[in-house]
């Protein structure tokens, strides 16, 4: 039975700024999954400058099967949004990285490409992550190489692979091996369930959690994110955590 008394969560104004920086997202337009159109990039744009952001580093994903990007499809998006920003007066800065899915394929790639060759977020990063549905079996092998490249493997939202949430020391064996861990947003939201939620908290308080990313794929994303970022018991989590998202400013 719903309970009316159960006390709402203390709102405060809407403030990302000490984030400064979203290092994940899906707003390049007729990329992938994300956004669409360039009216609606300039648009969310504008929201996330409102948020607080300042800078933005689009993340289209890289999957061979599904969305076969690479530079020479990414990069001219990039150059279309930045000028569409200037004559919108819109003066956030905009950089282009990308999200590769740890596949054949990209193991692949990163055995025959050199560092500046791929990708990557403020020259020595890069972010990659699984199949929600299963673990690639060649994760270890590929975060190796790109080490030996000289990259900063990111491993997007790991909360989200439900298969590592009873099994908390396989998150420990990232770091281990080399990972920094980013989690979305809107996980600490409940938008992908309870179980994400749940392990992205016990995240924050286990110290583990590098990168806080917005992940944005849609409208309704943006309109979660917007109420998230007024919840005072979000911004306590946070708070304390040594979020590493202004070093890429």
């Amino acid at each position: 039975m719903f309970n009316f008394f159960k006390r709402s969560p203390k709102l405060v104004e809407a403030d990302l700024s000490f984030l400064g920086i979203d290092m994940h997202s899906h707003l390049l337009p007729g990329l992938d999954d994300g956004l669409q159109e360039l009216e609606t990039t300039v648009e969310f744009i504008k929201d996330l400058q409102k948020l607080g952001y300042r800078k933005l580093i689009c993340t289209p994903h890289i999957l061979s099967d599904l969305y076969p990007n690479s530079p020479e499809t990414i990069l001219p998006k990039l150059d279309l949004v930045r000028n569409a920003l200037k004559e919108a007066n819109v003066s956030v800065e905009v950089q282009a990285a990308a999200e590769y899915m740890v596949d054949h394929d990209f193991a692949t790639l990163v055995k025959r490409s050199k560092k500046e060759e791929l990708l990557t977020i403020a020259g020595d990063y890069i972010l990659i992550e699984m199949s929600y549905i299963s673990a690639s079996p060649n994760f270890e092998q590929t975060v190796f190489d790109l080490r030996m490249l000289g990259l900063q493997p990111i491993l997007a939202h790991p909360e989200r692979y439900s298969y590592y949430h009873q099994q908390f020391n396989q998150y420990e064996r990232f770091k281990e091996i080399g990972c920094k861990l980013q989690v979305n947003l809107l996980s600490l939201s409940g938008v992908y369930g309870p179980h994400v939620k749940k392990t992205a908290e016990k995240l924050f308080k286990n110290q583990m959690v590098d990168f806080l990313g917005t992940d944005l794929h849609h409208s309704k994303h943006l309109a979660m994110l917007k109420h998230l970022a007024t919840r005072k018991d979000f911004l306590d989590l946070v708070s304390n955590a040594e979020l590493l998202n202004k070093t890429l400013l």
